[in-house]
């Protein structure tokens, strides 16, 4: 072992087999660059800022050098693909990630978020995947509810088809969603409400990396996407904090 990885290793004394995956080389040797060009084929979007980011979240906890520079390892990278094919192939929030990364930690296997699927016509099931969009009755079957419901939602708002009728592949989440709220007893017509203040926060978003798209090149256009997905991520976790905050302080007679 050379002097420099025995001081990084010294820097980060928690022993690699406490985290997952256990069976992957914990040697923190890879820089953050080459972290990234580890991932890009697979996660064209991913970015500097955005692995930076999710140690923020604390989803990855790379060693440092006496320097200060970050130091990650093989099982860091497996730690970083995990999260990033959660997001993107089940939509699934980074504090249920994190939640899922913490069983994987202690050994136990996580309860994952079912991946949406479509049977085909020919009976053959079809993952969701990297599809953007969806017919109406795809939408239908994924989420249980029926046509006229979906109607229902688009006529109050709640969700939008594109000219050709079909439904942001997101939408399958959401639907879901509202069809519990309104199971729930909630009236559907006020989470009108709620798209407006989504689509208000996705506005500020779009302020924010505007500047960051540069002359539309490739590459201009990839740093501003990850940020904008990381931006979403922290606007919604600060929308379920205030929630909590404002739920709590509601009086007995109120709840």
């Amino acid at each position: 072992m050379s002097a420099s990885v025995a001081r990084i290793r010294d820097s980060h004394p928690e022993p690699g087999a406490t985290s997952w995956p256990h069976d992957a080389d914990h040697a923190p040797v890879l820089s953050i660059g080459r972290v990234v060009e580890e991932l890009k084929t697979e996660f064209p979007a991913i970015s500097l800022s955005k692995v930076r980011y999710l140690e923020g979240e604390g989803l990855v906890s790379p060693a440092r050098t006496g320097a200060g520079y970050r130091k990650y390892s093989a099982a860091d990278v497996e730690r970083l693909r995990y999260v990033l094919s959660e997001q993107r192939d089940s939509f699934t929030p980074l504090s249920v990630i994190r939640t899922q990364l913490d069983a994987l930690d202690a050994g136990h296997t996580p309860t994952r978020r079912r991946v949406a699927q479509v049977v085909s016509s020919e009976g053959q099931t079809v993952s969701l995947g990297g599809r953007r969009a969806i017919p109406a009755a795809d939408l239908s079957d994924l989420t249980g509810v029926d046509m006229d419901t979906l109607e229902r939602y688009s006529r109050l708002g709640l969700i939008t088809p594109d000219l050709a009728g079909y439904f942001p592949a997101r939408c399958v989440q959401a639907v879901s969603t509202i069809a519990r709220l309104e199971g729930s007893g909630v009236d559907v017509r006020v989470l009108r409400a709620v798209r407006q203040g989504a689509e208000r926060s996705a506005d500020i978003i779009d302020q924010t990396v505007s500047s960051q798209r540069g002359r539309g090149r490739g590459a201009d256009r990839e740093r501003a996407r990850a940020r904008a997905i990381e931006l979403g991520d922290l606007f919604a976790e600060l929308h379920r904090d205030m929630l909590a905050v404002a739920v709590s302080s509601l009086s007995d007679d109120g709840v």
